[in-house]
């Protein structure tokens, strides 16, 4: 018999990236009507609050490697929500911005967000939502 056979415990990392997905979804089909999924808006937030916003910088703030940045900014930008700019530290550097369509846009969906937010919070209620809050810390 195999080892991976004898494996009774549920693997940790499927159930969170299933929980993660989920999640993510509830979260997508609130934001549909807006033509942006969660990612998207989560990046959109960022750069919001610290814009203009260099790429490199971005990925630190959003937890992800510059080139998926960039990746996720030019979705962004095809769609007309976000402008660049060259940084003013560094010439080479490309930052971003939300344009006025983003801005807008992000404030059409701070309501659907928090919306979910509240659909989360209704499911979880607060002793589980504390103890989520608790777990994904200690991660």
């Amino acid at each position: 018999m195999r080892v991976y056979a004898r494996m009774m415990s549920p693997c940790h990392c499927s159930k969170l990236r299933g929980a993660a997905r989920k999640v993510g979804s509830l979260y997508d089909e609130a934001l549909a009507p807006l033509g942006v999924n969660i990612a998207q808006y989560s990046l959109m937030r960022t750069i919001a609050r610290r814009q203009p916003v260099s790429f490199t910088a971005l990925g630190h703030l959003a937890q992800l490697d510059r080139s998926t940045v960039s990746r996720n900014v030019r979705v962004l930008d095809r769609l007309g929500l976000v402008e660049m700019t060259r940084s003013d530290d560094d010439h080479r550097e490309a930052a971003v911005s939300l344009s006025v369509r983003g801005a807008g846009l992000l404030d059409e969906a701070m309501p659907l967000w928090q919306a979910c937010q509240q659909q989360i919070e209704t499911r979880l209620g607060a002793d589980r939502l504390n103890a989520l809050d608790d777990i994904l810390h200690a991660l």
